[in-house]
């Protein structure tokens, strides 16, 4: 099976053994991040560094003159990543063999909701999440489908995999973070998510909602969770706390905001990209579902994409929903954390792309080389041995 793992350009520049040490591994394909979020890396083997702090979300690129006099824009790095980091990276990963793929990370930008509030998901307390643009603003989603044109066709790249590309909710992983003290369960969290800024408030209404009447109806359907009586089936449960007709309205409005822009983004990618450009999202089959893995209708997103990456660490079933509609040459990559220390078996990654290939798997990703022990490298050697 075709295997990339991903990257990030500071396990690379300033290292001249990085590419080589990848190649190694007996991979094919580097995904090499190109715009990523604000993050704490480990960098276990450089020469000059153990720690990278990039501060906020940012692209690894110079940015291009569409963006000149407009309010959202691409921030550039600061001294983790400056100048043209992801072209310095690439260029030295190719040398080693290896083909690269931009790893591009659009609804997700806590400095973007930091310095424009406006543009942040707003939760039916009135709480903002300024982690999450919200991807029903027109001016957000303009600014998404540059951004994701720009950052993933850089020179060099082949593809790219377009992360986060829909709705972001509650959960973030935010640095020390303490919201995990009251289980909200799928239910809850899709509650939690939901989003009144203007423009969502205006599409419930398209959908037949009063925007306030919904906001309370969803503080009601919160409240015995606070209390820790969790009743979580999933959709049902919304259903059961909404109502139905109430709760199919919201879904609607989400996923064809979801829906349109990601179609818009894929679009974007192709005008700017040379042919035979291959285009991915992280995904995840349930469309209410929030977050990195952006949820998606499987049908919908295969005839859009060219595949998707897939989360599988810790189970392969989500790749079901998506193998169903596969095309010849549909990718469907099985996701696995490779990092024992953050979750991951690279002791059982050959177990777990048999299982993946059984799925319908074609093609494997590994998060993440750069942050991984030399055991850890050493048993992905293994396994892809």
């Amino acid at each position: 099976m075709r295997t990339s793992t991903f990257v990030y350009p500071w396990d690379v520049n300033g290292d001249p053994g990085a590419p080589h040490r990848f190649a190694a591994l007996g991979v094919d394909q580097v995904t090499l991040a190109s715009a990523y979020h604000s993050t704490r890396a480990l960098t276990p083997r450089h020469p000059r560094r153990r720690i990278v702090t990039a501060e906020h979300a940012a692209v690894y690129y110079p940015t291009d003159d569409r963006w000149a006099g407009r309010r959202l824009r691409p921030y550039p790095a600061g001294d983790w990543a400056p100048g043209d980091a992801f072209g310095e990276a690439a260029e030295a990963l190719r040398d080693a063999g290896l083909d690269v793929h931009t790893w591009v990370v659009l609804a997700h930008n806590s400095r973007l909701g930091a310095e424009h509030p406006d543009t942040s998901v707003v939760n039916a307390y009135g709480d903002r999440y300024p982690w999450a643009p919200c991807i029903a603003q027109p001016a957000t989603r303009e600014y998404l489908t540059d951004l994701a044109a720009e950052a993933a066709v850089r020179p060099g790249a082949a593809g790219t995999e377009l992360e986060s590309l829909g709705w972001y909710g509650l959960q973030h992983l935010h640095a020390h973070d303490k919201t995990a003290g009251v289980g909200l369960g799928d239910a809850g969290q899709y509650l939690m998510a939901l989003c009144f800024c203007p423009a969502c408030r205006a599409g419930y209404g398209e959908q037949g909602l009063e925007a306030d009447e919904l906001a309370a109806a969803v503080r009601d359907a919160l409240e015995p969770l606070w209390r820790g009586a969790a009743d979580d089936a999933g959709w049902p449960t919304v259903e059961k706390l909404l109502g139905e007709p109430v709760a199919a309205a919201t879904r609607a409005w989400r996923d064809d905001r979801a829906r349109t822009l990601q179609e818009a983004a894929v679009a974007a990618v192709r005008a700017a990209a040379p042919e035979g450009f291959q285009v991915l999202l992280h995904a995840d089959p349930v469309t209410y579902h929030c977050g990195a893995n952006a949820g998606v209708d499987p049908a919908h997103v295969l005839s859009v994409a060219d595949g998707v990456v897939v989360p599988c660490t810790g189970g392969t079933a989500l790749l079901a929903p998506f193998a169903e509609h596969a095309r010849p040459g549909t990718v469907l990559a099985a996701n696995f954390t490779v990092v024992a220390g953050m979750g991951g078996g690279p002791g059982t990654l050959a177990a777990d792309a048999a299982r993946a290939r059984d799925q319908g798997a074609t093609e494997l990703r590994l998060y993440h080389a750069g942050l991984a022990s030399d055991g850890d490298l050493a048993a992905v050697r293994e396994a892809l041995r």
